[in-house]
């Protein structure tokens, strides 16, 4: 208990101590802030809601397939006048000059029909015709007529797309969600790259000041003959380091502003100041429930289902493209033909139509057989690859609780290091004011209180960055224990 307190109070001094002072035109941010930003301002999130968009408008195609479809097409006008060659009975040629309109409308409906693979029509048709050289006019109408088109023994797109559509729908609508999450992910780590920088620049300006302080202390004893020219030597080139330090630890502070700046979208020229994020999350993860979620809510475990899926169908047509192939097609209706618009619709004729149209394959040396045995070839790689796949992913989840539940523990005791490491370069630097400890043993208390430092702001980006990996992979906010939805595309 004593040992987390003093962690604590070590953390608390440390956010005190990044931000402290901060100039009227710095920006002070936190890491959810800068996720927020990322998520809404960044080109990866615009990228990712233009990819949903496109999903649902293709799902929204998909669905269309299933409708009654009503068109109107025709001619209007259909004006011709040229010359046209005319075989004569006697064998010879001869050029007609034709003058004529010939304007036609239709109205037509279909239905699809999902269970057989077939389609209803129905249409009704007005044709006019005019020779202007003869000067006469004449209509033909299809009052109406319906008719039904049925394929035998044939692959039936319409069962296989209603099957594997909803799949990919659902599965993009998951991966818009695992896209906003890497985005957290990945402004996660800009996030600590800046604050890391900026740390090293904040001890690099201490170590800076330390040195010159305890350079003018060396210089009094020198003046005293109570120390050698080389410690002398040694603090002038320490100095030297710490002003190098100081240089290289600002170039990259500029560096990883840019670069966070960059991914977020923000267009302030304001400075950045980073907060220390907490160095505990209140929840608690176990694997079984994390594999859980992720099955339930993983794009990736989605897709499994529709990859399958896929290479099924694709064992299916290449079965329906073998052997006969046939075609029902049935049709009833009535037609007339007259020379007035009134007359055309009076006691119209009958009209019917059946036929079946097939196609067998004599010899084709294997090629049905061989495209058959491709596709169940592909089926069964498929279920291996999905499995590896399924493999892989469990492993991905249960190595990322690992290592979440780890750095918890990685944390607690860098900042317990960090503690230490900080009292006990301030115990050197005293000695060695006293002149009981060699600058030798005070630069490697120097150097182990920066390490320390550093330390602890990896373990912080390893535990952050394994919660935001957690969250990407299942989907799921353990912290407030419900699924991750975004409602940045309204869907309508």
């Amino acid at each position: 208990m004593k040992r987390l307190l003093i962690i604590l109070l070590w953390v608390a001094s440390a956010k005190d101590t990044v931000s402290q002072d901060l100039p009227g035109d710095t920006l002070p941010l936190t890491l959810p802030q800068v996720v927020s930003m990322a998520r809404s301002g960044s080109i990866a999130s615009k990228q990712a809601i233009t990819v949903r968009k496109t999903k649902y408008w293709e799902w929204r195609t998909y669905r269309s397939n299933y409708q009654p479809q009503l068109a109107l097409t025709g001619t209007l006008p259909g004006f011709m006048k040229t010359t046209t060659p005319v075989t004569q009975p006697n064998g010879t040629v001869k050029f007609e000059p034709i003058h004529n309109n010939n304007s036609t409308l239709n109205m037509a409906f279909s239905q699809s029909i999902t269970a057989t693979g077939g389609s209803i029509y129905g249409a009704t048709e007005l044709q006019r015709f005019d020779d202007f050289d003869r000067n006469t006019t004449l209509y033909n109408a299809i009052p109406y007529t319906i008719g039904y088109s049925q394929p035998l023994f044939r692959f039936n797109q319409l069962k296989w797309d209603k099957r594997i559509a909803p799949l990919r729908y659902q599965e993009s609508r998951q991966q818009y969600i695992a896209d906003m999450e890497l985005i957290a992910v990945k402004a996660c780590g800009y996030f600590f790259d800046l604050l890391l920088a900026q740390v090293n620049h904040q001890i690099a300006e201490a170590n800076l000041q330390n040195t010159r302080q305890i350079q003018r202390i060396a210089d009094e004893k020198f003046a005293l003959g109570k120390i050698s020219r080389n410690e002398i030597l040694q603090l002038q080139l320490e100095a030297l380091k710490a002003q190098k330090s100081v240089g290289t630890a600002m170039r990259d502070m500029e560096i990883a502003s840019l670069n966070l700046r960059a991914y977020t979208g923000l267009q302030q020229a304001r400075n950045i100041s980073l907060k220390l994020p907490p160095a505990e999350i209140d929840m608690n993860v176990q694997t079984e429930r994390v594999l859980e979620e992720a099955f339930t809510n993983n794009a990736e475990s989605i897709g499994y289902l529709r990859r399958i899926q896929e290479a099924k169908r694709d064992v299916a047509k290449a079965r329906g493209e073998t052997g006969l192939n046939a075609t029902l097609n049935a049709n009833l209706g009535y037609t007339n033909t007259a020379p007035a618009i009134s007359k055309v619709y009076r006691s119209p004729q009958n009209q019917q139509l059946v036929e079946i149209a097939f196609s067998i394959p004599i010899l084709d040396w294997g090629r049905s057989r061989s495209r058959t045995r491709t596709a169940e070839a592909n089926l069964e790689f498929s279920q291996y690859e999905v499995e590896q796949d399924k493999q892989n992913f469990i492993q991905a989840i249960t190595t990322q609780v690992t290592l979440f539940d780890m750095m918890k523990g990685q944390v607690a005791l860098s900042a317990l290091a960090d503690s230490i490491a900080t009292e006990k370069y301030e115990i050197a630097r005293s000695r060695y004011v006293l002149g009981n400890l060699s600058i030798t043993d005070l630069s490697i208390a120097f150097a182990e209180k920066d390490q320390a430092k550093r330390d602890f702001i990896l373990a912080l980006r390893g535990f952050w960055g394994a919660y935001y990996e957690l969250r990407y992979l299942s989907l799921y906010d353990f912290e407030q224990n419900k699924k991750i939805t975004y409602d940045t595309f309204t869907e309508h």
